[in-house]
């Protein structure tokens, strides 16, 4: 039997892949550093399955040499990989298994900007009846700021579901470009007649911040940017002051530099144009299942020494 810790929110959101798998014993535990530590010392346990927390410190004494730290997700920036090789601590994440959530998730954000849904439901809600005028999407232009296979799968459905022009850009052109319409390198001209900018970029050294007040000044006074990769790479103040000033028409972002959201200095909750969820791209119960799967073959192919066939970040 291998035992697990899993942190109570990814635990929760696939509890019966969890409780069911044959082989592995999984244990609901704290996402908090010093709560997960905890239980990681108290079962003997080597495995650790977490979010998006950020780990810095007691995480990586608690696990023990050849253990694993399982990313439920893509995105890794809350580990550091450099402590846990020093450490001989695996670190895997899950690739593929929330492409199609995040991508759907991101096309019907577009939707929701262009139709002021969200506006129209608060008014409603407010005993305000008001019948905004929003646009169609069909011969519209969606810039894809990274073209992985997220940005590539909602190519695919603004494409071929709305009609929608498709403009790529990334550091390089991607093999598959077959729902791509234009590609350029360029960021300003990917997005200078942009009437949507959705971003699906990492968070690394070369990202941080990248939305900035320069890059958002490229974009079109009717633009609106969309944001369901990482906080990390958007400059959340100069959003603040670009939507404020009508520099851009608005924003819906799902994730945030904290979260739970806390604002660095303006709060972008002040803002009728800017929509904001809690970082639920990938929430869906099919990516969430997939991901649990994914991190609990991960872990078992560590622990029979077949490296080659996890999805790793490092070995």
């Amino acid at each position: 039997m291998i035992k697990v810790v899993v942190t109570d929110l990814e635990y929760n959101k696939a509890a019966d892949i969890f409780e069911n798998t044959a082989g592995f014993e999984c244990i609901c535990a704290p996402s908090d550093e010093k709560g997960l530590s905890e239980v990681i010392k108290q079962t003997g346990a080597k495995f650790a399955i977490v979010g998006v927390t950020k780990y810095s410190n007691e995480l990586y004494d608690a696990i023990p040499d050849g253990g694993v730290i399982a990313r439920f997700g893509v995105g890794h920036d809350g580990i550091d990989k450099g402590l846990a090789k020093s450490k001989g601590i695996f670190c895997t994440n899950t690739p593929g298994a929330l492409d199609d959530s995040v991508a759907e998730c991101a096309m019907g954000m577009i939707m929701t900007a262009a139709r002021h849904l969200a506006s129209c439901s608060m008014d409603n809600k407010n005993g305000i009846w008001r019948n905004r005028v929003g646009s169609e999407l069909s011969d519209k232009t969606l810039a894809i700021i990274g073209c992985g296979n997220i940005g590539r799968k909602l190519a695919k459905i603004a494409k071929n579901g709305f009609g929608m022009h498709i403009v790529g850009n990334d550091t390089s052109k991607p093999n598959d470009c077959s729902n791509i319409d234009t590609f350029t390198e360029s960021f300003e001209d990917a997005v200078k007649d942009a009437d949507f900018v959705s971003l699906h970029i990492p968070d690394i050294a070369a990202t941080k911040n990248f939305i900035n007040a320069e890059r958002l000044n490229q974009m079109k006074q009717s633009a609106y940017l969309i944001n369901t990769a990482r906080g990390g790479v958007v400059e959340e103040d100069a959003v603040f002051d670009a939507v404020k000033a009508g520099q851009i028409a608005g924003a819906v972002l799902d994730v945030f530099k904290n979260e739970p959201y806390i604002p660095a200095n303006k709060d972008l909750r002040e803002l009728d144009s800017v929509i904001m969820t809690p970082h639920i791209g990938s929430s869906t119960s099919e990516a969430c299942n997939r991901m649990a799967v994914s991190c609990l073959k991960n872990i078992s192919l560590v622990n029979t020494g077949k490296f080659e066939l996890m999805n790793k970040i490092i070995q």
